[in-house]
């Protein structure tokens, strides 16, 4: 696809995308949550990550983190890892280079400003990856980090559905694709009960939970 981008399409080793990690003897898995913060629905799902005292790494869209940044400082006083996933939400490999930079950069802001810290991961909007996005997401100081267990939550599949799919496709490194805001027609009501579901599953297979900068860590220890 021609974005007309006047990125150079050569991409540094580096700026890869991480959907899981692959380890011998790594058991761990790590839940992460998009399109968040918002005030109805990442309240419930931070409960129940307190409750089963369970870390978990949030992407965040800059305009929701702006509306919503005493829930930003929620996540992270409750030790949850915090990840850039653009400003409001565009296909980037249908933007330039300029558009995609200042939906990074702007998220990236905003954030620090809320939290003192700029994240460091970048979750492009529906997984959408094209050369310019991985070179400038890359040269920018983020991780890219996709996914390799998808919940469907977001399309309104049932907890049953839910459930049948981490069962199917989780294996140890892991990355679990949920979401803490939007969802079919706004709900996310199927998340929120599917949660616990998914937690004491994986915990009763002996995987530990953990955030997405440890699983990386693990990776490379």
């Amino acid at each position: 696809m021609n974005t007309g981008n006047s990125v150079d399409e050569h991409v540094s080793a580096a700026a890869t995308v991480i959907h899981n990690v692959k380890k011998d003897g790594l058991r761990q898995v790590a839940l992460t949550f998009d399109d968040g913060p918002d005030d109805k629905y990442t309240s419930r799902i931070l409960d129940i990550l307190k409750k089963e005292q369970v870390k978990a790494t949030f992407f965040l869209i800059g305009e929701h983190a702006k509306q919503h940044p005493q829930m930003v400082k929620r996540i992270v006083d409750e030790g949850h890892a915090v990840g850039n996933h653009s400003w409001d939400h565009p296909n980037l490999v249908q933007a330039d280079a300029d558009k995609i930079r200042s939906e990074i950069t702007s998220t990236d802001d905003e954030i620090k400003r809320i939290t003192g810290k700029e994240p460091t991961l970048f979750r492009a909007p529906y997984g959408a990856v094209s050369s310019p996005v991985l070179e400038i997401a890359s040269s920018t100081g983020h991780q890219l980090i996709g996914w390799s267990v998808d919940t469907l939550d977001w399309d309104g599949k049932s907890v049953v559905d839910i459930l049948s799919n981490v069962r199917k496709e989780v294996r140890p490194g892991a990355i679990v694709l949920q979401h803490s805001a939007g969802g079919k027609k706004g709900n996310l009501n199927n998340t929120v009960e599917a949660l616990p579901q998914i937690i004491a599953y994986l915990k009763q297979k002996g995987y530990a939970l953990v955030t997405v900068p440890e699983l990386i860590s693990a990776d490379k220890n």
